[in-house]
């Protein structure tokens, strides 16, 4: 039976003394964190059987920071599970002790989106959002600016230059992606169609921008119809892709930019034109999955939700720690992206 490690064992593992050991273990002086970590991940490697209440001492020593986060649609299934992986990096942060305030607006009413912002910062340190870009929020940032709450945006930017950074995916490289994919797969060329949940989401109008960008320079026998605003809206979107495969027998590709893809697969799945248009989406769910199986669906380009929560949490720590402007003004992830093949 092998020797169980002793306190000598774990000092001489970790390089300091055993009175080092022993004011970790029982908390009597301040121990530098370096050293703590040091100590506890020689206790760790050697079996030690105390290594469970040296994370304890150095989780209890930790800053406190309450972090508060505005997303959208409560019954939608990718912001549910942004919520989830949200409270997990929140759990697994080890330069603090953090708890989670999360909401979710209903609607993309500016008022909304101000009353919850001015509810979490009333008792955060933080808070980051998914919002339009709107002027009354960029005044609410600012305010909070004013006061020492750093505000992130995610997903989509806004009130750049006041806000304290943007973490999401590149929104122009994920338009021409979607344009990329559906110049290639369709059988001709034809029409193409685009929605966006609002001009106000300025990642909707960089995916917009990149996605008309590659079509003029690469694929410009393409024609691309108007832009639809579809409030991110599952019936005006099925009700719309429904119309204009009754309208256009040479609708070839659709890319649908935010929310609402259930309704244009839902059109597609009832109409089954022949050939079926090139179908984009963002954000990999139980119906877009499905999609991609029934080859509904071409390509979806989905964010990293949980390396993106991990970046956030850390970021908005810092902030807090060290003061405002001290982030990176973006924080690009790369986007994962879903084929009929690899799902």
């Amino acid at each position: 039976m092998s020797k169980r490690p002793t306190i000598t064992d774990l000092a001489h593992a970790s390089g300091v003394s055993v009175a080092t050991i022993d004011r970790v273990l029982n908390g009597r002086l301040p121990v530098r964190e370096e050293t703590q970590r040091r100590v506890y991940e020689a206790a760790t490697s050697i079996g030690y059987h105390a290594a469970g209440l040296i994370a304890q001492r150095m989780r209890k020593e930790l800053p406190v920071h309450r972090l508060g986060f505005l997303l959208l649609r409560p019954r939608d299934v990718f912001y549910r599970a942004f919520a989830n992986e949200l409270e997990k990096a929140i759990a697994q942060a080890s330069g603090f002790r953090g708890t989670a305030a999360i909401e979710f607006a209903d609607t993309l009413a500016p008022e909304e989106i101000l009353e919850r912002l001015r509810r979490l910062a009333a008792s955060c340190h933080a808070v980051a959002l998914v919002s339009p870009d709107h002027p009354t929020v960029t005044a609410a940032v600012a305010e909070l600016k004013q006061r020492g709450i750093p505000v992130f945006s995610l997903l989509s930017d806004f009130a750049t230059g006041i806000r304290e950074g943007y973490v999401g995916i590149d929104n122009l490289k994920v338009g021409r992606t979607a344009a990329w994919m559906i110049s290639k797969c369709a059988r001709r060329p034809g029409k193409v169609v685009l929605f966006v949940g609002s001009h106000r989401f300025h990642g909707h109008e960089l995916r917009e921008i990149g996605f008309r960008a590659f079509f003029r320079e690469r694929a410009p026998d393409f024609t691309l119809i108007e832009t639809i605003v579809n409030d991110e809206s599952r019936e005006i979107t099925q009700e719309v892709v429904a119309g204009l495969l009754r309208q256009h027998e040479d609708l070839v590709g659709c890319y649908v930019a935010g929310g609402g893809i259930e309704g244009a697969i839902s059109a597609l799945r009832q109409a089954r034109p022949d050939p079926l248009p090139v179908l984009v989406c963002n954000e990999i769910t139980v119906d877009t999955r499905a999609a991609l199986a029934d080859n509904l669906a071409g390509m979806v380009i989905a964010t990293p939700l949980a390396p993106l929560c991990r970046e956030l949490v850390g970021l908005m720590a810092h902030a807090i720690e060290e003061g405002a402007a001290n982030a990176p003004g973006q924080t690009f992830l790369p986007f994962d992206i879903f084929l009929p093949e690899n799902i």
